[in-house]
């Protein structure tokens, strides 16, 4: 095991130049970035619309994360529960628990993303999370962060319509899988879990990045796997400690149900204090 102080996550967050490159076609790359009328940095790329990315110069902390909207309105959109995370980390096996566990005792829909595919929307379907009618599949295009933090009108718009026609009290919506910087805009989600898993290595949590950092709940996801990519839980745990300031996160192995009840209860207790409904 490394030592404590070869890892200790200083949280000194120094500003960094924030650098964009310009990629010629003729060189064989399909990018280019440029500035804005308003001054950002926008690039295109697979055909997709220009858009543009905040600029992040650090993983920030859990106790200064954004806070619930102070004008939200769920009678426009029912409590919306984003589940981010890396490619391949339980996203999507999740998003399937949590609708078996609620689905009898709270109305819900679901939206999730995929860049070019619906394959996860499909699973969900064939796995019978809810009735096909209350699930949407969404093809964000090769920049899926963009799609749940700047520009987060192609999943307000299914979930706006879900929230109204099935009378919601609850939306999950799912990223397409992303690197550690991702993470939610508050006016996406009220509540932001974010998932990674043990195959990645022990050294993912004090990695940071505003996902790890910032929701409102991390889970480390498939435990016992543990040994078998020689993780250690007890460094995750540490680390997840450190660099969450002390906010919550779960060990779990969701595919088994291994810590989907807890998962569960801080859901609950996040959508009563915000709504003000009590648990059914």
């Amino acid at each position: 095991m490394a030592s404590e102080d070869h890892h200790m996550h200083e949280h000194d967050h120094h500003s960094h130049a924030h650098h964009h490159h310009t990629h010629d076609k003729s060189e064989g790359n399909s990018s280019t970035s440029w500035v804005g009328k308003d001054g950002k940095v926008y690039h295109s790329h697979d055909g997709l619309a220009p858009h543009s990315h905040e600029p992040i110069y650090s993983p920030g902390y859990f106790t200064r994360r954004a806070p619930l909207l102070v004008n939200r309105d769920f009678n426009e959109r029912a409590f919306t529960i984003g589940i981010g995370g890396p490619v391949g980390t339980g996203k999507t096996a999740l998003m399937l628990a949590l609708c078996k566990t609620l689905r009898d005792t709270y109305s819900l829909a679901a939206v999730t993303n995929d860049i070019f595919t619906k394959e996860d929307g499909e699973f969900l379907v064939k796995n019978g999370a809810l009735p096909e009618e209350r699930i949407r599949a969404v093809e964000t295009g090769g920049c899926p962060h963009a799609a749940i933090r700047e520009d987060i009108s192609i999943n307000l718009g299914p979930l706006e319509e879900l929230s109204n026609l099935y009378k919601a009290d609850m939306l999950l919506c799912e990223s397409g899988g992303d690197n550690l910087a991702a993470n939610f805009s508050r006016e996406l989600a009220d509540y932001i879990i974010y998932i990674i898993d043990v195959s990645g290595g022990d050294k993912i949590p004090r990695k940071g990045g505003p996902g790890i950092t910032q929701a409102d709940l991390l889970v480390i996801n498939k435990t016992d796997l543990a040994a078998a990519v020689g993780a250690d839980l007890g460094v995750m745990e540490r680390d997840a400690l450190r660099m969450r300031d002390g906010g919550p996160f779960v060990f779990a192995q969701v595919k088994h149900g291994l810590g989907v009840e807890e998962i569960v209860n801080h859901i609950i207790q996040s959508w009563e204090a915000a709504t003000g409904k009590k648990r059914h």
